[in-house]
């Protein structure tokens, strides 16, 4: 794609396929010539920004909320949802101090290095157990075969559920992960969502009578502890438990494997130079992060940035994924370097709504990378490189799969 072919008088589309396939072209673009632009997603108008500052200045000043309603004194959403599941748009990530707030204090605790670092040692054992299967296989797809199945183990052992049921909590992931993009929205919202709350329902109540040593198990203990946590808060915050403690992982050991790939040489370095590996997380996530943009933001006044109007209660998207691309933060930035240092990314999102799940992701990360350089010493596409595919998903920058041959 030749990038000065963006028409800037037509809203960018966010979910395009040809935007997921050459992202970075369009925001060197967006950068340079309309760090402010008109995009569409759901058919809905919103403003993206592109570079570096004016993405870290939506994300943590006071003159964007998450909560639409607060502004406009109506609806949360702009655009309707069924009423049965529309309290899940009233989850923590959309809210404002300070029910926000309220709702963070009890959540963050389980995600608090001190209760990630005893998990370490489970997940290089399943890595390892993961890989056994995985070099034992004629055709391997990486990230279905071990970059899936981790963290949705992890996060099953998080909220206590059995063994025999953790194929309740893959098919939730599968919907979550592939059910919300292009016409299958539909029958997620219609039918698939409202089974994954009945069976989080019926989970949350089996605690409730039998509670377990599990996050889950403490997320209601609170609630009857003076929290005043509701059956709809506890549900929305499991979905949200699945998406920080999930979704993330799952793309960045995809997309950063991917990156080692087109990058031999640095793949080489950090098999010789292993104490490499915190900074080439690190690295990943800034050139490779899967997450592309926040949820929406809305102005709570007329506001002009960079010559732009935006107007009272426009619904404002941040473009992470091209922040940390901005040249004039990272120095070479088109360059995939394992020794960046200093790296400031915002592949995490920054302000109140710092993801969650950000010390999780970075240890399972760091974790299967060990596990997957230690037990192999060879690594290759089985397809050629523009075979991979990646989904055309608004704010993501997710593949289908990643087949590989290892050795």
């Amino acid at each position: 794609m030749n990038a000065v072919a963006l028409d800037i008088n037509k809203p960018l589309s966010l979910a395009s396929k040809d935007l997921a396939q050459h992202r970075f072209e369009y925001y060197a673009y967006l950068r340079n010539h309309r760090p402010v632009h008109q995009a569409k997603i759901l058919g809905m108008k919103v403003m993206v920004t592109s570079r570096y500052e004016d993405c870290l200045y939506v994300v943590k000043s006071d003159d964007f909320l998450r909560n639409r309603g607060t502004i406009t004194s109506g609806s949360r959403l702009p655009f309707p949802m069924p009423k049965s599941i529309s309290f899940l748009a009233e989850s923590m990530i959309t809210q404002d101090d300070p029910e926000h707030r309220r709702l963070r204090t009890i959540v963050q605790k389980a995600f608090a290095p001190k209760n990630i670092n005893p998990l370490t040692d489970r997940v290089e054992a399943y890595c390892h157990e993961l890989l056994d299967k995985c070099l034992m296989a004629s055709e391997v797809d990486l990230q279905r075969d071990f970059a899936l199945p981790l963290p949705t183990r992890v996060i099953g052992e998080m909220i206590g559920v059995k063994p025999e049921e953790m194929h309740k909590i893959q098919n939730s992931v599968r919907i979550l992960s592939t059910g919300l993009t292009g016409w299958s929205i539909v029958r997620t919202m219609a039918w698939d969502l409202r089974k994954i709350i009945q069976y989080f329902r019926e989970l949350i109540e089996a605690k409730r009578q039998k509670p377990g040593d599990d996050l889950l198990s403490a997320l209601i203990h609170s609630e009857e502890d003076g929290e005043q946590l509701t059956e709809d808060e506890l549900v929305s915050l499991v979905f949200l438990l699945i998406i920080a403690g999930f979704e993330t992982t799952v793309h960045l050991i995809t997309n950063g494997a991917i990156a080692l790939l087109d990058h031999p040489d640095e793949m080489q370095k950090l098999r010789e130079t292993p104490e490499l590996m915190g900074s080439t997380v690190e690295e990943m996530l800034r050139y490779a992060g899967p997450v592309h943009g926040t949820k929406l933001n809305y102005a709570v006044r007329d506001l002009e940035l960079r010559g732009v109007r935006i107007p009272k209660a426009m619904p404002v998207m941040p473009l992470l994924g091209s922040a940390n691309r901005d040249e004039e933060i990272f120095p070479d930035a088109e360059r995939f370097d394992i020794a960046r240092d200093p790296n400031k990314h915002l592949a995490f999102s920054q302000g109140n709504h710092f993801c969650l799940g950000a010390f999780l992701a970075r240890m399972e990360t760091k974790t299967a990378f060990q596990v997957l350089l230690d037990r192999t010493q060879d690594i290759e596409l089985s397809v050629p490189r523009d075979k991979l595919e990646v989904v055309a998903m608004p704010g993501w920058h997710r593949h289908k799969g990643l087949p590989v041959t290892l050795r």
